[in-house]
């Protein structure tokens, strides 16, 4: 598929999918010994360090570790971070499933069901996230000292390149020396922003665009790519380094974009008060209601039940220890759903048990 045409490609909308494994009969009646079958899963957190696959027609593939840390927008992937804390020798795991911006339903159904059967193989003790291409955790940008997002994927039929056929691309370089995000985006002159650093891959010519308020760290990791792009291509390669404030506009650099960007979707402004709801069936049926707005601290929690906190940028989802099957089973089911009638409905989620230790939900309570 080419650039245009991908860029042009449909779009995942929360407001029009319904992930039906999660949280479903299906997706909890998942056995141990059925997830036991899954070979992708056979070496799977057995110690400590960082685990990642791709979802390819319905299959669990497990990435190259050479491409940690590198996803494709078309994609759908699973990360399993492997832990101990303190000086317990007990692992911990962090599970997340990643969805890209232009994922398939049947990738992203096959994320969320595949990483509830990880959980049960792990015995229920790892921490789930649904993460969504763009509004991804602090906590899953941790695992990586760059994310790269490119554009394609399985089912765009991209492949690899071939020597000397190459898609121009711009990649844009944004962060500090504890994350670099590079991200492929449209190649347009109105997305080059002064306060970071880009890079347009020709080919055979490879320009560096430093931004007049980059940073250093950006400008570094920029550099380091483009000696890895040409290392790949035998050193073929010619490249520049181009000072904005000293490049002139008909610059081949410059020329080389297209004046307008494709329609984008507006950011969200993600404000407003925490919010906590209570999911229940005391009464006979499951109901979901607002129980408190504000400041949030453990005491408003209750283990006879399922409690959901939006803080507007994470939506965490707490199971009392105590809490019915039925409110259990539903518990992320239930969030999904709540944040489809939100704006701000791509934000991470993260589920965990009462008891456990939860890294992130911690933040979400007042001090």
């Amino acid at each position: 598929m080419s650039s245009a045409g991908w860029r042009k490609a449909k779009k995942y909308n929360w407001k029009d999918t319904n992930l039906a494994l999660f949280g479903s009969d299906v997706e909890k009646n998942i056995k141990k010994e059925s997830a036991a079958t899954e070979p992708a899963w056979q070496n799977a957190g057995k110690k400590v360090g960082l685990q990642i696959w791709r979802i390819e027609k319905f299959q669990v593939k497990a990435w190259p570790k050479e491409k940690y840390g590198k996803f494709f927008d078309g994609d759908s992937y699973i990360i399993l971070n492997t832990f101990k804390q303190d000086e317990s020798e007990e692992l911990n795991f962090d599970v997340h499933f990643w969805i890209g911006k232009y994922s398939t339903q049947d990738e992203y159904g096959t994320a969320a069901y595949k990483t509830v059967e990880l959980d049960t193989f792990l015995d229920d003790v790892p921490i789930q996230h649904r993460e969504v291409q763009d509004h991804e955790s602090d906590l899953f940008k941790s695992y990586f000292k760059e994310i790269t997002i490119l554009r394609g994927g399985v089912m765009s039929g991209f492949r690899h390149v071939e020597e000397e056929t190459y898609e121009t691309r711009l990649l844009h370089f944004c962060g500090t020396r504890k994350v670099i995000e590079i991200k492929e985006i449209p190649r347009c002159k109105e997305l080059l922003d002064t306060n970071d650093v880009f890079i347009l891959d020709k080919g055979m010519m490879i320009y560096q665009w430093n931004g007049n308020g980059s940073n250093k760290d950006e400008r570094f990791k920029a550099m380091q790519h483009i000696i890895g792009i040409k290392n790949e291509r035998a050193g073929k390669p010619q490249s520049e380094v181009l000072e904005e404030e000293s490049t002139s506009s008909d610059h081949e650099f410059y020329t080389s974009l297209d004046e307008e960007k494709d329609e984008e979707e507006d950011e969200v402004d993600q404000s407003g008060p925490t919010e906590l709801y209570r999911l229940s069936d005391q009464t006979g049926n499951l109901k979901f209601n607002l129980e408190k707005e504000g400041s949030i601290s453990k005491s408003d929690l209750d283990s006879k039940d399922v409690f959901v906190i939006d803080t507007k940028k994470m939506l965490y989802v707490w199971i009392g220890k105590e809490s019915s099957p039925s409110e259990k089973k539903n518990a992320m089911g239930y969030a999904h759903k709540y944040l489809q009638s939100k704006q701000n409905s791509c934000i991470p989620i993260s589920c965990c048990k009462e008891g456990t230790k939860n890294r992130q939900i911690e933040l979400a309570f007042a001090a």
